[in-house]
């Protein structure tokens, strides 16, 4: 709300988010002071009807972050920044790759193991059962 002179006035602004984050807005004149129902009940009546300006870049004021707040931020970038250079990049990769072939080598020998337990224990128990 606005006050030019005796007459009290509106500014109702939208900001348009198909149009990249764009504002436009529209002034309305009251006679006298309005009470806030009767502005609100003004916009839910006449809002399609109203006359908006083109619209216009609206500047979004980024708010104050408090110091605790950048500390944290600042402290998560570093951790997931990685190792310092691409040669030791390259070199940590090279090591997980190694490890993940081991592990999948090492599964591999375990199952055969398992394989070869199990058909041993089923011979075994053939070699008993053959023997009456």
């Amino acid at each position: 709300m606005l006050l030019d002179g005796l007459v009290r006035g509106a500014v109702l602004g939208g900001h348009v988010p198909a149009d990249g984050g764009r504002l436009s807005v529209a002034k309305v004149v009251f006679g006298a002071e309005p009470k806030d129902y009767e502005v609100y009940a003004f916009v839910l009546q006449h809002y399609d009807k109203l006359a908006f300006s083109p619209a216009v870049e609206a500047c979004v004021k980024a708010m104050p972050r408090s110091p605790k707040r950048q500390l944290r931020d600042v402290k998560k970038q570093l951790e997931h920044r990685g190792t310092g250079t691409r040669s030791q990049q390259a070199l940590k990769m090279q090591q997980e790759q190694g490890k993940a072939e081991r592990k999948a080598h090492h599964k591999q020998q375990k199952e055969a193991e398992e394989q070869r337990r199990f058909a041993m224990k089923q011979r075994k128990r053939k070699d008993k059962h053959r023997g009456h």
